[in-house]
């Protein structure tokens, strides 16, 4: 197994990411913490951390590109839906979806969330990454905009955060490898779409100018989600929150 930091409590898994970086420290490196005191969501949301859930940051050292360290969000949502797949009995697996940019969803409630972190870039390379990621095991959030759900909801006991570290390990080692692999980000965008919520349907989609209603239409080749709007024009979306069915925004 990859290197692993433990910690009973932390700021941030991904701040310790950051202060890797900083130091210039070699990855892969998990970053595991039983209890979050700062932990954070997309655009600056809290995360919610309560003990037994999965609270953790893979942190990378890719020296690539910034549009490749990108791709390795959509890498790393197939990393989550499969890991916590194999953690699910089958009768429960075909309700998992991915939800863009990086939700892991069951029968469309939140399960688990995905925060990706960079070096910026120095000249033209990303020094490191930190993929922050957040499974709902034994508890989930109330009163929230989005619902949300956790495997003992569903009826699924005893999964430790240890259960899930294996997990992922094995899944991200394998969907690195695909990513590295000569198909790259053109195999991890079909194996994305194959799992993803939505497609074909009608969706809205939060931007901070607004909110656009249109068909989801898949995914650009960069990642970008295809929106066709109703007087046909295609959009492309590189950044925004997505809600399913008309009006849902």
């Amino acid at each position: 197994m990859t290197d692993i930091r433990r910690f009973d409590e932390i700021d941030s898994t991904n701040e310790e990411a950051r202060r890797l970086g900083e130091r210039g420290e070699q990855g892969p490196v998990w970053i595991v913490a039983a209890r979050q005191t700062a932990g954070r969501g997309r655009r600056g949301r809290a995360w919610e951390s309560p003990s037994g859930n999965f609270m953790g940051t893979l942190y990378l050292t890719p020296h690539c590109g910034p549009r490749e360290a990108g791709e390795l969000s959509f890498v790393a949502a197939l990393a989550v839906h499969d890991a916590v797949s194999s953690l699910l009995p089958p009768p429960l697996r075909p309700a998992l979806r991915l939800k863009w940019p990086n939700d892991l969803l069951h029968e469309r409630a939140k399960l688990a969330g995905i925060l990706l972190e960079s070096s910026g870039v120095a000249g033209a390379e990303v020094a490191w990454v930190a993929i922050g990621m957040g499974i709902n095991l034994a508890v989930h959030p109330q009163g929230l905009e989005y619902p949300a759900t956790s495997l003992a909801a569903m009826g699924v006991s005893g999964v430790t955060p240890d259960d899930a570290l294996a997990a992922l390990d094995a899944a991200f080692t394998r969907w690195l490898a695909v990513w590295r692999d000569v198909q790259g980000f053109a195999a991890i965008r079909e194996a994305w779409l194959k799992r993803a919520e939505g497609v074909g349907g009608r969706i809205a989609v939060r931007l901070s100018s607004g909110t656009m209603e249109g068909a989801f239409e898949g995914l650009a080749p960069d990642g970008a989600l295809q929106l066709r709007l109703d007087d046909g024009t295609l959009h492309l979306v590189s950044a925004g929150d997505v809600f399913f069915g008309p009006g849902a925004g």
